[in-house]
């Protein structure tokens, strides 16, 4: 396997009764499916998020924060941060997803900087006949309770073959030896702010 990598096993009972105990959090927002066209069969709880930045693409956005629905999900937190911690890393975006019956991840690919520098996991919560995911060319099927390594960098998609929703954790890890590269550059509010101080006349 090349663009898959298997981490380990894992008991999702918990993760699965937090969800169920928060179902109006898959309305809460619906930008994702909204607007990214190859997930618009998906639904999304958004964990942590990129900062707001209007000046910057989110794919090049490197900053990320806790989204509102966070505190709701304090065991899928607290497990995504452990994971981040236990590769050597930091937890960067993460979102709850699921995906609806017979539903795809239609073929894309998750260029910019932000990915270039970041792991993508997959850990599956639900899913009735194994999640389906390509990437690069290669076929994988996931099942319940098993968290993988997933290359995003390269063209993937996925497949519910069931009659039920599917559903996985979706986060990044960025590598401490990354930590440097992974800042914002300065908004460009405060660059003109700047530039304006220094150009002021200095008092006599």
């Amino acid at each position: 396997m090349e663009y898959f990598k298997p981490l380990k096993k894992v008991d999702v009972t918990p993760f699965l009764k937090e969800i169920e105990e928060n179902e109006d959090a898959w309305f809460f927002n619906t930008g994702r499916q909204d607007k990214v066209k190859v997930q618009r069969e998906t639904q999304t709880i958004s964990l942590r998020n990129a900062v707001k930045r209007t000046d910057l693409h989110i794919n090049e956005n490197q900053e990320s924060e806790w989204s509102e629905l966070a505190p709701k999900f304090p065991i899928a937190t607290k497990f995504m941060e452990e994971v981040a911690e236990k590769m050597g890393g930091t937890l960067s975006r993460a979102v709850i997803v699921r995906l609806q019956p017979k539903g795809n991840v239609y073929l894309h690919i998750d260029d910019g900087a932000y990915y270039l520098i970041r792991h993508r996991l997959h850990l599956v919560i639900k899913s009735d006949q194994g999640s389906l995911m390509m990437s690069g060319g290669e076929k994988m099927l996931m099942r319940e309770g098993e968290l993988w390594l997933f290359d995003n960098r390269q063209h993937h998609q996925a497949i519910n073959n069931s009659d039920n929703w599917r559903i996985h954790f979706i986060f990044d890890v960025l590598p401490n030896k990354y930590k440097e590269l992974a800042k914002n550059p300065l908004h460009l509010d405060e660059v003109s702010k700047r530039l304006e101080k220094k150009a002021e006349p200095k008092e006599q």
